[in-house]
């Protein structure tokens, strides 16, 4: 390997590391599940650096790996057991390259951090609306290779809708200038949208043209407290009559998920005096200024009450009440990962949906596997549920967790055929990489997977981006 080594470093010029110790934090993802092998690393600094590793790549039939923040929780960043594996971590292509306040656009490189992109907008007075709890750490190449969503999509839309042009290193080490900053453009396939979502496997996202949105006015948030997810249903309907494009964030919570938090979060508080079986964050925002905000949520929840639908809320009245609110939501996967090992689906039903799907597969897997804690959260207004189960209370120390597991494959099935019997996906937004590229052929017809993998053999016809993930591998 060391011959293949020195042929890399003579086509391509910039940061390599091939020591082992180098090399092992891109080798293992961030859920610590899958660890793989790399000849090299490389951290190119700009797109044409990049064309001519994946050229040479090519040409010696070594597979490209690309790599974001590493905070993918489906496997989809990391390589395989294989030697001929090339990581090519895309944090050093960090540029902010234009913003465009006109044409409300802003161009970035792959490797910007999304809270870079965040804060690169504000200071040019606009929002950039994408927002999830990793958005210190994710990049906006990882958010488009899985089609990031997160807290506002319900009102911006998807990290695909917010993408209006794209630069890639094809598999052949050719570079697509596809950055335009069109709203209409009606001139063929869209090929941007092919690479959105394909996880690395059809090329290597380096810079993209995103939307910008006028920065809100103001901004409420509040947290109710309702009995089911049928009363949340209701509210997100009085929600959107009430505040239209103004209700920018609708969570649901359940108190399971809340006293975890509380259990591993000692800076976190109760919002409300009572637990609840259910909560529901909610967030407003408004074009004309913070009293109106608040006036317009004071309203919605006041309409709540007179309706029966909540039983309490505390509304937000200062940025660091907001803030702690906001932490109650963005602590429950780290919350649960400190109660140990557990089983974590990411999937999508129709809204309408929802409160019949919790209600019959909480049921189904409560009774095959009593004592189980149902770990229900996630983005109501979009149809988007982390719906995970964490071992009985009882059961939680390490020497419970090789028989929990021992579980995943039975409670994966229950919970995904529920969710085509809904008509649902069983990824919403994570990605399918490695941990559910094999599922997902029970789920998509045959027709689907042949357009796929025609897709697949048309732009990288020797398999060599990101093998593995995504697409399941030829029998």
């Amino acid at each position: 390997m060391q011959e293949l080594i020195e042929s890399l470093r003579q086509a391509y010029p910039g940061k390599l590391l091939s020591d082992e110790a180098d090399k092992a934090p891109f080798l293992l993802d961030w859920r610590k599940r899958y660890r793989g092998q790399a000849l090299a690393v490389i951290q190119p600094a700009s797109a044409d650096e990049l064309a001519r590793a994946i050229a040479w790549a090519d040409a010696h039939d070594v597979h490209v790996v690309p790599q974001g923040g590493n905070t993918g929780l489906a496997g989809g960043a990391t390589p395989d057991g294989g030697a001929r594996n090339l990581v090519v971590s895309l944090t050093r292509m960090n540029r902010v390259r234009h913003i465009d306040t006109v044409n409300n656009t802003i161009t970035v490189e792959a490797g910007c951090r999304l809270q870079e992109v965040q804060e690169a907008a504000r200071e040019a007075g606009r929002l950039f609306p994408l927002s999830l709890a990793a958005e210190g750490t994710c990049t906006i190449g990882g958010n488009l290779s899985t089609n990031a969503g997160g807290v506002q999509v319900l009102r911006y839309g998807n990290a695909r809708e917010l993408c209006l042009g794209l630069e890639v290193v094809t598999a052949q080490g050719q570079v697509w200038d596809g950055l335009r900053g069109l709203r209409k453009d009606n001139t063929g396939y869209d090929l941007r949208d092919l690479f959105i979502g394909a996880e690395g496997t059809l090329g290597v996202i380096t810079a993209a043209t995103l939307k910008l949105f006028p920065l809100p006015k103001g901004q409420s948030t509040a947290m109710v407290a309702l009995d089911s997810p049928e009363q949340a249903l209701q509210l997100l309907g009085l929600a959107q009559a009430m505040l239209d494009a103004r209700l920018t964030a609708f969570e649901m919570i359940s108190e399971v998920c809340i006293r975890m938090v509380l259990q591993h979060y000692p800076d976190c508080k109760r919002p409300l005096a009572q637990p609840s079986p259910q909560y529901v964050l909610l967030e407003c925002s408004d074009p004309v200024s913070e009293e109106s905000a608040q006036t317009q949520t004071q309203a919605l929840l006041e309409a709540a009450f007179e309706q029966g639908l909540i039983s309490d809320a505390v509304l937000a009245t200062s940025l660091r009440q907001s803030a702690d609110l906001w932490a109650l939501r963005e602590n429950i996967s780290e919350a649960q990962a400190a109660e140990g090992k557990n089983i974590k689906h990411d999937i999508a039903v129709p809204i309408s949906s929802i409160a019949g799907f919790i209600r019959s597969t909480n049921a189904a897997l409560e009774s095959r596997f009593p004592g189980i804690r149902m770990v229900v959260f996630g983005h109501l207004g979009d149809g988007n549920l982390h719906y995970n189960v964490s071992p009985p209370a009882d059961q939680t120390g390490p020497e419970h967790e090789e028989a929990f597991l021992a579980l995943q494959p039975e409670i994966n099935l229950i919970t995904h055929d529920a969710v085509h019997a809904h008509r649902g996906s069983i990824s919403a937004e994570h990605g399918l990489g490695q941990l559910r590229r094999d599922e997902s052929t029970r789920y998509k017809s045959g027709l689907e997977m042949a357009m796929m993998q025609a897709i697949k053999r048309a732009l990288d016809p020797k398999g060599l981006m990101n093998p593995g993930k995504l697409i399941p591998l030829p029998s």
